[in-house]
């Protein structure tokens, strides 16, 4: 990533928009970013990071003002930074959240974040995203790294260098972390501690379940002991099971399984003895009650064989009247066919008769005949059925024709109608256009009046903006000459204060000076020495009438001064910075006064109502005479293009008007007498069906009359062959299918049933040749059926039970022993699991307490220390090297991530919080570096093209400076450039590119680049 230009406006100490050109620095590879403490040299790094990221390093966790300080409500705060990456330019725009006033009435309104990525295509800049959330998305595949790995990687702000180089295991820990996105090797130690638990949990589970089985399978063999004891079946074995193992409670439930199985077999046989008794007591029932339904059968049929017999003179009647019937109905097809030919020839001389009438009525001459039997001649017909087709044949030509004139008629009045209408809406356009050009012109000439509204505007507007600064600052050097005076009268207040307390506490002292003769004269005593000479006599003691003033005195005059003397220095600064701001405000307002300011600003504002009038009367105007001429073109159109229709019409017109005379001749001629071709087609098509109808008809009429003749001697032979006198008693004879079936199906059941009793009868007289006609008794035989089934249920529910009971116990001890070989699968499993949990979570076995994180991280942090080495090497001189510790932590704390300092001249190792500042400064500087290597080859080799270093050179002595320089003069190969943040004025000399950062006297910073020489 290559980072191009970035602006920032109304963030941090930058009010107006500041730009930063990094293309400038290019061929140098590495330029010094300076300025006073405090001007805003880290907010351009600031500004990068929030571009990228929307967050600035130095806020982390804290109030985030990104917004400027100097910015007035109404001044826009933003950040603008092209870059390079993916082989694409991209321009990223981010605006914080701050607080505006309302568009709409007072107060203040939020203004959101907001943030804008585009892309620079052939066309121009392409937005991308445009919504804070879809930026951030499309930048982290943009870019590849998170903002804690490029704060790592790209931008090396203050204060962080030794974070890494001097944080302990855990906040070591943490940060990798976050570079190498290791967490899932965290994730993996919790599934393992979640899958120990589990299986601990499960191997209780089981455990407890197989105890459960056990208790219920001892449970049944004890009830299926005391079943047994009744019969003297009980082994004998005592209720110890609570004080055995698994493994002989489930051999106790073996023994109790075969026991059952055995008491099973038993009650099995008894069941079989029982099923047995009662399988021969039913036979013998069945054999009784068979022999008695077989004498009830014997009595029932000789009474049916009786009935049937008393019924034979009316079936063999019935047989009578089946054989006529039989007979004639050979004869019935010929009947109705001979009475079907005279019911046809009553029809078709009742259709010759309607088709001559029908002939009669359109004038077709068919004679006087009543009947087509005389009168017609058919060769007659079919000639003149052939004239009226050839009639019809010439009408469909003329009928087209007809057709045809009747649309070019209609066609020719919509064009007459077209074309009046065409003619009135042309001429009415022609006489509107007229008024077109003036309008044109009038339009124009206010354009030319209005021109230059939107210049004079932007200049009303910026007056107006400039004096409303202007006017705001006058208002507040107002109010603040107020404070400057009331802090000036306070500052003389207090001066007198002090001189008052200072003088107080003097004429103490001088007090105090004064009788210190009289002090000293009233401790003398005669014989002793006195305190200042040593003369043991006292002739001429001082004395005074003034009263002695204590230490206590002194002390509170001097605490009264002191605290005076405090309170005029805070008088004195505060008077001062009233006097500095009073002076800031009046400079901004330029000297003159709020009443000056607030006439000029009327006027501004009137100049500026006046200029936003002329430029939406200019917009107005604009739209307007575009309206016009669109207008004035599309009429242009529209005569145009009525003049071709008027044209096209006339022709259509007169060459329908041609056709139109020429069709009326040929329809004239088609249609004769009638009033169209059409109605003389359709009496011709009536006249050609009528005598197609006679023609039909006379065949009709005769066919029949053949017909009936045939049917009518056919009949008359078959009567005389049959044994019928005529066909009148054929017809009596004869009977429906159903009448005959009826009779038919009524004699053959009659000798069916009548044979089927006798033999019936015969079978039974044959097998109860030796049995008495009164029925056997079947009560003895029901009751032995009755006792032998009560047995056997008895014996199946004893066997019932005893199988459920054995299968219930049979059940229980397969599923003990089988949880019994599952709790210890389960164990054998578990121990593996916890093994490797523990191990994983750098608990006992594992030694070096390093979790499987920390180990995977480990190795990462042994390619950073070499990549770092390599550096450092060079910049100590031969005399450091970092080296990775995975030595055990003290109390229990982390290990696998410590790093030491290995010392040349000494042959040790030592902690890197031994070193020196500048020590540390080097060495943290190679382990960035080293770390920024790795970051970048893990997030995929993304290439570097930019870097920032911000602070820390001012610790290193000159020669150490000089190793560090060309160190970072490495960095810069390849095209790389280098920004470097520092107060150190030997850096000032080497690097002749350089970003000045100024603060203004007014407060806010401006930034000035230069390329070659410094910049005053």
């Amino acid at each position: 990533m290559k980072l191009h230009s970035l602006v920032l406006e109304g963030f941090g100490p930058f009010l107006e928009a500041q730009t930063v050109d990094f293309d400038v620095f290019t061929a140098d590879g590495i330029f010094l970013i300076t300025g006073r403490t405090g001007a805003g040299k880290s907010s351009v790094l600031d500004g990068v990071c929030y571009a990228l990221y929307g967050g600035v390093p130095r806020y982390d966790g804290a109030e985030r003002r990104l917004r400027s300080d100097h910015c007035e409500p109404d001044d826009p705060t933003r950040v603008t930074l092209e870059f390079s990456a993916e082989g694409e330019r991209w321009r990223i725009t981010r605006s914080p959240e701050f607080e505006r006033p309302k568009r709409r009435g007072g107060g203040t309104t939020k203004e959101p974040h907001r943030a804008l990525l585009e892309v620079l295509a052939p066309e121009g800049w392409t937005g991308v995203a445009a919504r804070p959330v879809d930026v951030a998305a499309r930048l982290d595949e943009i870019l590849g790294l998170t903002q804690q790995q490029f704060l790592q990687v790209i931008l090396l702000a203050q204060n962080r260098f030794a974070r890494f180089l001097l944080a302990k295991n855990d906040e070591r820990l943490s940060l990798l972390r976050t570079l190498f996105g290791t967490r899932s090797f965290e994730q993996y130690a919790t599934d393992l501690d979640e899958r120990r638990k589990r299986a601990s949990e499960r191997l209780a589970t089981e455990g407890v379940e197989v105890a459960t089985l056990l208790d219920e399978a001892e449970r049944l063999a004890l009830e299926l002991d005391a079943e047994a004891s009744t019969v003297g079946a009980v082994e004998g074995e005592s209720d110890a099971g609570a004080a055995l193992g698994v493994g002989e409670r489930v051999a106790r439930v073996v023994r109790a399984v075969e026991r059952a199985d055995y008491r099973v077999e038993s009650a099995a046989r008894e069941r079989d003895d029982s099923n047995a008794r009662l399988d021969r007591a039913l036979i013998a029932e069945r054999e009784a009650t068979a022999l008695t339904e077989r004498q009830h059968d014997r009595a029932r049929l000789r009474a049916r064989l009786t009935a049937l017999e008393a019924d034979d003179a009316r079936m063999s009647d019935a047989r009578d009247e089946s054989s006529a019937a039989a007979e004639a109905e050979t004869l019935r097809g010929a009947i109705e066919a001979a009475e079907s030919a005279r019911r046809g020839l009553a029809s078709a001389r009742d259709r010759s008769r309607a088709a001559i009438e029908k002939a009669r009525r359109l004038g077709e001459p068919v004679g006087s005949a009543s009947s087509l039997e005389v009168g017609v001649d058919r060769a007659e017909l079919v000639a003149r059925d052939d004239e009226i087709t050839a009639l019809l044949a010439r009408g469909e030509s003329a009928l087209a024709a007809e057709v045809e004139l009747d649309e070019l008629v209609a066609e020719a009045d919509r064009f007459t109608a077209l074309l009046a209408r065409t003619t009135a809406d042309r001429d009415a356009l022609i006489d509107g256009r007229l008024e077109v050009p003036e309008l044109l012109r009038g339009l124009d000439e206010r354009l030319m009046r209005l021109a230059g509204a939107e210049t004079r505007k932007s200049t009303a507007a910026t007056a107006r903006d400039d004096v409303i600064r202007r006017l705001e600052a006058a208002r507040r050097a107002a109010a603040l000459l107020e404070e400057r005076e009331r802090a000036d009268l306070a500052a003389l207040v207090r001066a007198d204060e002090v001189q008052r307390a200072v003088d107080a506490w003097t004429a103490l002292l001088r007090r105090r000076l004064a009788g210190a003769a009289v002090e000293l004269a009233h401790d003398l005593v005669d014989g002793e020495p006195c305190a200042v000479c040593g003369a043991r006599e006292h002739p001429h003691p001082a004395r005074g009438d003034d009263a002695p003033v204590s230490d206590d005195e002194i002390n509170a005059a001097e605490d009264r001064k002191n605290v005076a003397v405090e309170q005029d220095r805070l008088a004195s600064d505060a008077a001062r910075v009233a006097r500095d701001a009073h002076t800031l405000a009046a400079a901004l307002a330029g000297g003159e006064s709020v009443e000056v300011l607030e006439e000029r600003l009327a006027q501004t504002e009137e100049a500026l109502t006046s200029a936003e009038a002329e430029v939406d009367e200019h917009e107005r105007v604009q739209e307007e005479r575009a309206r016009v001429a669109e207008l004035d073109a599309s009429i242009a159109e529209r005569i145009d293009g009525l003049s071709e229709k008027l044209a096209n019409t006339r022709q259509s017109l007169a060459l329908t008007e041609q056709r139109i005379e020429i069709l009326r001749v040929e329809v004239a001629a088609a249609r004769g007498d009638s009033d169209s071709v059409a109605e003389r087609q359709r009496d011709l098509r009536s006249r050609r069906e009528v005598v197609r109808e006679l023609v039909a008809a006379q065949d009709l009429l005769e066919t029949a009359i053949a017909h009936e003749s045939e049917t009518a001697a056919i009949v008359a032979g078959l009567v005389a062959d049959s044994p019928f006198a005529d066909v009148e008693a054929v017809t009596r004879a004869l009977r429906p299918a159903s009448e005959r079936h009826r009779l038919d199906t009524a004699i053959a059941e009659h000798d069916a049933a009548v044979a089927s009793v006798r033999q019936r009868l015969l079978d039974l007289e044959l097998l109860l040749v030796d049995a008495p006609d009164e029925p056997v008794d079947l009560a003895p035989f029901a009751l032995a059926v009755a006792e032998a089934r009560e047995a056997v249920q008895r014996s199946s529910a004893a066997h019932a039970s005893a199988r459920a009971l054995a299968d219930r116990l049979r059940g229980l001890s397969q599923r003990a022993d089988a949880g019994h070989t599952a709790v210890a699968a389960l164990s054998d499993e578990h121990a593996v699991i916890a093994r490797l949990a523990d191990t994983v979570a750098g608990r006992a076995p594992n030694t070096r307490r390093m979790t499987l994180e920390t180990f995977v991280l480990a190795a990462e942090l042994e390619e950073i220390v070499a990549a770092a080495n390599l550096r450092l090497d060079h910049m100590s001189s031969g005399r450091y090297r970092l080296q990775h510790s995975d030595a055990l932590a003290a109390r229990g704390a982390a290990s696998g991530l410590g790093l030491e300092v290995v010392d040349a001249f000494t042959g040790q190792s030592r902690p890197p919080q031994s070193l020196s500042g500048g020590e540390t400064f080097l060495t943290s500087l190679a382990l960035a570096l080293g770390l920024a290597e790795v970051v970048t080859a893990r997030a995929g080799g993304i290439r570097l093209d930019t870097l920032f270093i911000d602070e820390g050179f001012g610790s290193l002595d000159d020669d150490t400076l000089d190793l560090a320089m060309r160190t970072l003069d490495e960095l810069r190969q390849g095209g790389r450039t280098v920004g470097v943040i520092s107060h150190v004025a030997a850096m000032k000399d080497q690097l002749p590119a350089q970003l000045h950062v100024t603060a203004t006297t007014r407060g806010p910073s401006v930034i000035r680049q230069g390329v070659g020489a410094t910049v005053g």
